[in-house]
Parts: structure tokens; C-alpha cells; sequence
């Protein structure tokens, strides 16, 4: 596992976001790429985290994720006031609730009873977003949170629009408008 700073190094003092990637989808995909640039267009600094590939198939997907936490925690001197996390990433939803640290979740695994468990408990200050042809997001039209849900029609696991590059765009540019206006929300 490891972690870098995205862009040129950021003002200590200035809030921290972590991105944590998914499985098959690092912190330079689209959503999390765009993400970051929000971030920092907003003053923040940003810590992306990659996985080492035995993590995506790892039985313990949450220790492994909690551990890079652990590590970011230690390199940069401090809990991060903001996680961002795409699929496998939202397994650091039950440490964010537990620590307090808001969170936009994007497509997370709500098919995993401790990440959906945590979701429920979450409060206004997470985002979590899916697509309706994702069945990993299935769950959350039944789900009773108070966290910001937001599903993007015809979108997939990647928030694309299978079949159509025009409308994937368009979705992805309305989500980061959302996720700017939760992010400014937050602070």
C-alpha cells in the first residue's frame, strides 16, 4: 500500500482529504480524478492512496483499508477532515463514522452488511452516490440514513451510462457539482 500527495505539495494547515480508490479503479479514474481537482481548486490538500492488488480480492477488505488510514494518519500528522472513496474505498465507511471524518462515497458497497450498516448510521455530513444499474447500490433505495443519497439514472458501477459517452459525461459534471456543493457544506 501507499499514498501520495495529489498535485504540488499543499499548505499544512489547509483541510486534508484522503482518496481511497476501489478495487479495479485508481484515484487517477474520472471520479476520483475530478474529485481531487475539486478539492484542490477549494484550498484543500489531497492524499491519494493506492492499493497493491492482493487487496481487491482480500477476504478482510475493511483491515486493509483501515490500515492505509492508519498510515496516511501517521505520514501526515493528523486525522483527515474529509474521505472520499470509490467502491472498495467505502469500506472506511464504518472507520469514518467511528472517528467522526465526513465522507462522499461514490458507488459504495452497500451489498456488504457492514458498510451498508454504517451508511444507516451515518449523518448529513457523508454523500453517497450510485447508479441505478449498479447492484451494488440496489440496497440504498430502501436504506434509512440521514446522509445525502444521490442516484444518477442509467448509471453503472462507474457512474457511466453503458453505451453512451455523452451522457456519461453529463452525469459525471452534474455529480462533481453536487459533491462541490456537500464539500463546501462540510467545512
Amino acid at each position: 500500500m501507499g499514498h501520495f500527495e495529489w498535485g504540488p505539495p499543499g499548505d499544512d494547515d489547509a483541510p486534508t482529504a484522503v482518496m481511497l480508490p476501489g478495487g479495479l479503479y485508481s484515484v487517477q479514474g474520472p471520479l476520483l480524478y475530478w474529485c481531487a481537482e475539486v478539492l484542490l481548486q477549494r484550498g484543500w490538500r489531497v492524499i491519494g492512496v493506492v492499493w497493491p492488488p492482493e487487496v481487491s480480492s482480500a477476504a478482510d477488505p475493511r483491515h486493509h483499508v483501515e490500515a492505509e488510514l492508519d498510515a496516511v494518519i501517521a505520514a501526515v500528522g493528523g486525522t483527515p477532515d474529509l474521505v472520499v472513496a470509490k467502491s472498495l474505498g467505502s469500506h472506511a465507511l464504518p472507520w469514518s463514522i467511528r472517528e467522526g471524518v465526513p465522507g462522499v462515497w461514490l458507488t459504495p458497497v452497500l451489498t456488504d452488511p457492514t458498510v451498508i450498516d454504517a451508511l444507516a448510521r451515518a449523518g448529513p455530513s457523508h454523500l453517497a452516490i450510485g447508479g441505478t444499474v449498479d447492484p451494488m447500490w440496489a440496497p440504498a433505495a430502501t436504506l434509512t440514513t440521514r446522509a445525502v443519497l444521490k442516484t444518477i439514472g442509467d448509471a453503472d458501477h462507474s457512474i457511466l451510462v453503458p453505451s453512451d459517452w455523452e451522457e456519461s459525461m453529463r452525469a459525471q459534471q452534474e455529480l462533481m457539482a453536487v459533491i462541490a456543493e456537500h464539500v463546501d457544506g462540510t467545512r
